[in-house]
């Protein structure tokens, strides 16, 4: 399965969520790989630690060598590195990509994502991880994704915002990729005895939009295991963030 976890409004938690969902899936025995597409690095540097800065065998790299012609492209498993967990993946990000941007969208590269994971037929799971904008990397990845999984933080601005998001999701499967499907929204940052977050979800839920019964906790431990370069279910397994972000792989998983 590949999932993309994407929303426009940054500080939502999409990489926290790629990054730990990844981490279990790992966990479980999945053969699991992260794809890093935004420029902040934040899943590359959580997931690979110390010296993610050095791994020039990247994004950046994968998408350049679709800009010139060659006679034997290097696949994407020449940019997978391995991590320090187990079953655990990574094409790393560059903080430098949206240099290309320009150039791949003149040259119509938006298939070339979807190309190279579909030959990834060796992972159990793959999550791609994007900027946070509609730009060209967040539709390759949603051209080449199976599921589309979105973030939501409990503020009224990013509930204006959600809107826009599933139209460029619907757009995108109408005129890319027929086979997308938004998976659901995942409600981050959730204070369960707060009034404004219960009836902000209730609200969703009444307009019938596929909001996850799972929902995520604000709680320090995920600066912590950020910190440490360290996904929660290896930091602090037994952690009640931790056991939501099992339930809501679960949910996912049924």
């Amino acid at each position: 399965m590949i999932r993309v976890v994407f929303n426009q409004k940054g500080g939502v938690g999409k990489s926290s969520i790629t990054s730990n969902l990844a981490a279990i899936s790992a966990a479980k025995g999945l053969k699991t790989l992260v794809i890093d597409l935004d420029p902040q690095c934040n899943s590359t540097q959580y997931i690979y630690g110390a010296g993610s800065d050095e791994l020039t065998q990247d994004v950046k790299a994968f998408f350049e060598q679709t800009l010139t012609f060659q006679m034997k492209p290097q696949g994407a498993d020449a940019f997978i590195h391995e991590t320090p967990y187990d079953n655990l993946f990574l094409i790393p990000a560059n903080r430098d990509v949206a240099d290309l941007q320009t150039k791949l969208e003149t040259k119509h590269k938006i298939y070339k994502l979807k190309e190279a994971v579909e030959k990834l037929t060796h992972f159990d799971a793959i999550y791609i991880d994007t900027p946070p904008a509609f730009n060209f990397f967040t539709l390759s990845a949603l051209v080449a994704a199976e599921r589309c999984l979105i973030p939501f933080d409990c503020d009224e601005f990013a509930r204006h915002a959600l809107y826009s998001l599933l139209d460029n999701v619907n757009e995108t499967r109408m005129d890319h990729n027929a086979a997308l499907e938004v998976e659901g929204i995942v409600v981050n940052q959730f204070q369960p005895r707060a009034t404004l977050p219960r009836q902000m979800v209730e609200a969703l839920q009444a307009e019938k939009l596929p909001v996850l019964n799972s929902k995520i906790s604000s709680s320090v431990k995920m600066r912590e295991s950020h910190n440490v370069s360290m996904p929660l279910v290896h930091y602090a397994p037994k952690h009640k963030l931790t056991q939501e972000f099992i339930e809501l792989f679960n949910e996912l998983h049924p």
